[in-house]
């Protein structure tokens, strides 16, 4: 089966002000989707030291009325938006009870609601780093799939697959396992909540930056995950840090052997037959390189897509 297309975020790459220039750039540059970049309007940055944007103080016509230049640019322009990320996260440990109750009743259901609007399949959520509080990993996942729940019906409702990736957590300066990075729990969860709604409401987003972090195998996360995987991040780091690069830029020593195990997210990816978007999360790249680069770089980007798409077709 062929891949269904390649795909960037939309972050650093298409400005509000005018969507159109920057969905005509992605075009030209080899872009066939999106991956809608919600997350912007609410920076988890900002979340985190309990600073509110509420751009979600919006109503839902108003939201739509917001996008609706996104939505005709990305017509115009033949690109799909294939995906998007909810802001995150929806529940800060410790926050104040004002804003997790606006990231649970604003935030959430309006994202739900603009996926659908922008006619987007999947959306991505982040799962509640909770186990350094809670002191187990499934007390975390109770916490999490309390939310799963909240928008589960939304999603069966509108056609949308909620999806949920392997992240990782940072606990006195040391990056650990953080949410949804045991594949055989994550297997079992996801089938027995889909089963639960008779519907695919739930669905996986394997992130390579991520786990390049904490040590995860690709292959066999990947191969295990079979069609329940939905979705990719894809970009890479130096191990280290979480720098959401293009692929291939580090190394693991002068040898120049990769700091991330590409054969294995090809290999993983054709064992199962992936059919769906290889998308690039990698927005940073476009305020690392000048802004006169901006149109090479998404193309390199691209480049690098139809590399991967080729490798796993094989």
């Amino acid at each position: 089966m062929a891949i269904r297309g390649i795909g960037v975020q939309t972050k650093e790459a298409i400005d509000d002000a005018c969507p159109e220039d920057g969905f005509r750039i992605l075009k030209e540059a080899g872009f066939s989707h999106v991956d809608f970049s919600l997350n912007k309007y609410m920076i988890n940055k900002d979340i985190y030291q309990m600073k509110n944007s509420h751009f979600f103080d919006k109503s839902i016509e108003a939201l739509k009325e917001y996008f609706r230049p996104h939505k005709e640019a990305a017509a115009k322009y033949g690109i799909t938006i294939g995906q998007m990320h909810m802001p995150y996260p929806a529940y800060v440990p410790q926050g104040k009870a004002e804003l997790n109750d606006y990231l649970w009743n604003e935030m959430a259901p309006k994202s739900m609601q603009m996926c659908h609007y922008l006619e987007c399949p999947y959306i991505v959520i982040h799962g509640f780093k909770l186990v350094y509080f809670l002191g187990s990993e499934d007390a975390e996942w109770e916490e999490t799939e309390r939310f799963i729940h909240y928008l589960a019906p939304m999603a069966k409702e509108m056609g949308i697959t909620i999806c949920i990736e392997n992240l990782y957590d940072s606990i006195n300066g040391h990056l650990v396992e953080g949410p949804c990075c045991n594949v055989d729990k994550v297997v079992k969860r996801i089938d027995r909540i889909n089963e639960q709604y008779r519907a695919e409401v739930l669905g996986f987003c394997f992130d390579t930056g991520h786990a390049n972090l904490i040590g995860i195998d690709f292959e066999y996360f990947l191969t295990r995950l079979g069609h329940r995987l939905k979705m990719l991040h894809i970009h890479d780091n130096d191990g280290v840090m979480d720098l959401h690069q293009i692929p291939f830029t580090f190394a693991k020593t002068r040898e120049n052997k990769s700091s991330t195990d590409w054969e294995g997210f090809i290999n993983g990816l054709r064992a199962i037959k992936y059919d769906g978007v290889l998308n690039f999360e990698t927005a940073p790249v476009l305020t690392s390189f000048p802004d006169e680069m901006k149109a090479e770089t998404l193309a390199f980007i691209a480049k690098i897509g139809r590399y991967f798409a080729g490798k796993i077709a094989e």
